[in-house]
């Protein structure tokens, strides 16, 4: 699988990661394209969802400026493209960590700051909660990404935390960002706001009080 390489210091923004994944593709010639995009894409469609995927994946790829075929010889499977649409937010979050225990005033000022960006990321990527929970093969790459980056980085401001004393030593990153998780799963009656405020609340109950 082909993964997107991304600018240093790009942020996270909707609609952004198009651009590169254009970037990362190996574009094939007009004959390659129609030879492709007549194949069959078991990775990709299925009987119930082969509409929607279909829709999805032609809009990634007109935005992209390629055809459908290149998008699906690159990523073979729904999850390959999953992955490299959020490996760049997954890497932004991750590098924000260690810049803001040097920017922040407290080690607890920069976990809450950090998690207001976790939040930010997990709600208007709302479609990641989507994919990790559906147990769809080959989204284990996407569950280690997370693992391997987001829960370090997590993990090193809780024990910045502990060392100042501001956060007792018995609450893992794991279950942290489990529970902000858990509390960004927006609906039609609980928005963005409602689950910036329900962690904001968690957090508060983390901290040690003097």
């Amino acid at each position: 699988m082909a993964h997107v390489t991304l600018p240093a210091g790009c942020a996270a923004r909707r609609g952004s990661t198009a651009p590169y994944i254009a970037a990362s593709l190996k574009v094939p010639s007009q004959d390659e394209e129609r030879s492709a995009s007549r194949k069959e894409k078991p990775g990709l469609v299925d009987p119930g969802t082969a509409r929607r995927d279909n829709a999805t994946v032609m809009r990634i790829a007109e935005r992209a400026g390629v055809g459908v075929g290149t998008i699906y010889r690159n990523f073979p499977t729904r999850a390959d493209l999953v992955t490299a649409v959020y490996r760049h937010q997954i890497d932004t979050c991750t590098a924000l960590a260690p810049r803001l225990l040097e920017e922040s005033a407290s080690p607890f000022t920069a976990l809450t700051r950090w998690a207001e960006a976790f939040v930010e990321f997990l709600v208007t990527k709302h479609g990641l909660g989507a994919a990790l929970g559906s147990g769809e093969p080959g989204l284990e790459n996407l569950h280690a990404l997370m693992l391997d980056t987001l829960v370090p980085a997590c993990a090193t401001l809780l024990d910045a935390c502990v060392a100042a004393d501001e956060v007792g030593p018995d609450i893992t990153a794991y279950t942290l960002m489990r529970a902000i998780g858990n509390l960004c799963v927006t609906g039609p009656d609980y928005d963005r706001a409602d689950a910036a405020r329900m962690v904001a609340a968690l957090l508060a109950g983390c901290r040690r009080r003097p």
